[in-house]
């Protein structure tokens, strides 16, 4: 397991971009909708690691919920799950609260979360591990 990236819920996703990209060597970046998660994405892959930007599409968005409670901010960290079936149920027989089940999150992966309350506050996120070939056109796209 290795940490996938670390989730920021913004107003807008084109505005913060601008603050992002003015300090950060930005490898790769693409922007996704989301409209089952009413989330609007932007994920800013790094020379090790990635950033995820999350905007609101619609006013029951619990993101929209995160922003009107807490304003922007860090909104969660994501775990990628080599075998994200096995480690939700290590997980879950270790006591840890799920938020839902297995769903399907952005760019297709399987996604589940975390409760805070289980992991001292912090909203974590299972990702499944993305399918060998874009990991290695991940990997291309980092060495140009």
């Amino acid at each position: 397991m290795r940490v996938d990236h670390i989730a920021i819920a913004v107003n807008n996703v084109e505005e913060a971009l601008k603050n992002y990209q003015k300090i950060l060597n930005v490898d790769r970046l693409e922007i996704e909708e989301v409209p089952h998660e009413k989330v609007k994405v932007a994920m800013l892959e790094l020379e090790d690691t990635r950033i995820e930007l999350m905007e609101p599409t619609a006013d029951d968005s619990p993101i929209k919920k995160f922003l009107t409670d807490r304003g922007e901010g860090i909104h969660h960290i994501a775990i990628t799950a080599d075998d994200i079936e096995k480690d939700v149920a290590r997980a879950q027989q270790s006591g840890m609260r799920m938020l839902g089940g297995l769903r399907s999150g952005s760019y297709g992966r399987r996604i589940t979360f975390i409760h805070p309350k289980s992991l001292n506050g912090v909203l974590t996120e299972f990702c499944e591990a993305p399918p060998k070939a874009e990991a290695k056109e991940t990997l291309h796209e980092n060495a140009k």
